[in-house]
């Protein structure tokens, strides 16, 4: 078995949640990390979309940002942003949206706006773009983040992007047809809503990864599934095509 770091199997997990049949709108950092490994490897017909307008990209780096012209350059199609909105997100037309997020919480709500206050925060994060609507439009929701006490809290600094606001039926009661989040996949586990509850349930542990390394990464009282799951380990040929893609990244950024 190939030693792997677990930031690694983190976005390999991720990565293989996504199939060719789906149209993934793609967040920047670990989910493009995710989707494009997806791409590179077992779903080549995966149609990737990001913010910008651009459809069925296949870039061969990573972007830094929604506007690099890596993306725009090997696209299908570039379209305006609102017609990427109003047309195919809000048009139901993309089965997959894939976020980070700096906070998370138990129901699976994002933060991305602020730490601490809103009016006199700690930090000031990068802000919603287009995840709050990404949450609300795409059939279902894939996050991706780092386990720790920073980012899986207890409450919320700020709701950018509803998840499943207290429990099952909130999203409903707001009107909004689809999923949500489904699959949580983080660098110790994989967590999913409870059917029953919508809070979200470890299901898997990355290999090595204890039951309790996860709860004292999680802001609250963290819930397991009754049988555990052990993530497959990440094969020689996900690595090998993670660790090139990121190769060429650090090369095309000038961090050789």
């Amino acid at each position: 078995m190939s030693h792997y770091t677990s930031t690694e199997i983190m976005t390999v997990t991720a990565a293989r949640l996504l199939s060719n049949a789906d149209v993934c709108f793609v967040g920047i950092g670990a989910p493009s990390a995710a989707c494009n490994l997806a791409r590179l490897t077992h779903a080549p017909g995966i149609t990737l979309i990001y913010e910008s307008g651009t459809i069925a990209t296949r870039p061969s780096v990573l972007p830094l940002s929604i506007g690099d012209g890596e993306l725009c350059e090997t696209a299908l199609a570039t379209v305006s942003v609102p017609e990427m909105f109003a047309y195919w997100l809000q048009g139901g037309r993309i089965t997959v949206g894939f976020l980070g997020a700096a906070q998370i919480d138990a129901y699976a709500n994002l933060n991305t706006t602020v730490v601490g206050p809103y009016d006199k925060p700690t930090t000031r994060l990068p802000g919603g773009g287009g995840a709050p609507e990404i949450a609300t439009n795409c059939g279902e929701v894939f996050i991706i983040l780092k386990q720790t006490k920073r980012g899986f809290v207890d409450k919320l600094d700020f709701v950018t992007s509803i998840g499943h606001g207290r429990g099952k039926g909130d999203r409903e009661r707001l009107g909004v047809t689809t999923k949500g989040p489904t699959q949580v996949i983080t660098d110790l586990a994989i967590l999913r809503p409870d059917p029953e509850t919508r809070e979200l349930t470890v299901v898997s542990l990355h290999p090595g990864v204890t039951r309790q390394s996860v709860v004292e990464n999680t802001g609250w009282a963290l819930k397991f599934a009754p049988t555990l799951d052990e993530t497959p380990a990440p094969t020689v040929e996900e690595l090998e095509v993670l660790r090139a893609l990121q190769a060429r990244t650090r090369a095309a950024h000038g961090q050789a």
